[in-house]
């Protein structure tokens, strides 16, 4: 079976790119550098009318860890509502208790809200990959009515975490998808489909695009720190993907 490529995006430059070159999936969010938060209204509907491919919608309220205050609860909560009346396709979340075990009782209140408005379904993001027991907290998601779990193996990236990958995928059985996530890359990507047996993977294949805009004052520093060009979707990088996991994607 092809492999499934999900990027991770947060532009419609982006979604149009990955459209372009092939991939199967895309997860919107804003705020990349901060590891991906809920996208913006308008950027939601831009990209939805943009593209056609499943857009999975990330539904985090804060840079951070993932043990959520009860406002806090209450914006994802709006987010994911939000996100599926304007074309969603599904959600991104992940929510853990202050232990960092899946705080299951939230979650499934996620999964219900989402039931079956969205084809993709509640998904639960890489928070996962800060609990104590991967194993347990798999059981919990898939018993949760889950129907997606990104990882990296609990390290810093999926190939790095592979051999764990691998074994939450058997562990899993088919019960619920796990996508290998984290620093997936085209040189690496072939040796983790191997490793693992994985069918999918999410990777973020960014490259810089200049922007000269504030040139002029070039010692004054940005929110995030100084002044940086932006960076979008490789359109080089997803063909190079494609062509390692045994397909050539559009020429």
């Amino acid at each position: 079976m092809p492999v499934l490529v999900e990027l991770c995006i947060a532009s419609v430059e982006d979604a149009l790119a990955a459209a372009a070159g092939g991939a199967d999936r895309v997860e919107l969010n804003s705020a990349l550098p901060l590891g991906g938060l809920t996208p913006s209204a308008g950027l939601l509907a831009e990209v939805r009318r943009a593209v056609r491919l499943p857009v999975v919608a990330m539904a985090r309220p804060r840079a951070g860890g993932f043990c959520y205050a009860a406002a806090e609860f209450a914006v994802l909560r709006r987010d994911v509502d939000f996100a599926l009346d304007h074309g969603a396709d599904g959600v991104a979340f992940g929510v853990l208790c202050d232990d960092g075990r899946v705080d299951v009782e939230r979650c499934r209140e996620v999964v219900r809200q989402v039931g079956p408005r969205a084809g993709q379904g509640a998904v639960f993001h890489r928070a996962f990959d800060f609990t104590p027991d991967p194993f347990d907290a798999l059981e919990q998601l898939i018993d949760a009515g889950v129907r997606r779990v990104m990882t990296s193996g609990q390290r810093p990236t999926a190939a790095e975490g592979a051999e764990l990958v691998g074994e939450l995928i058997r562990h899993a059985a088919g019960r619920i998808e796990v996508l290998a996530a984290g620093g997936v890359r085209p040189w690496n990507v072939a040796e983790l489909v191997a490793r693992t047996g994985c069918d999918q993977v999410h990777a973020a294949l960014r490259e810089p695009r200049p922007d000269p805009s504030t040139r002029a004052r070039p010692d004054l520093p940005l929110a995030a720190g100084p002044p940086a060009d932006a960076d979008v979707t490789s359109p080089r990088l997803l063909r190079e993907l494609l062509r390692a996991v045994g397909r050539m994607g559009p020429t």
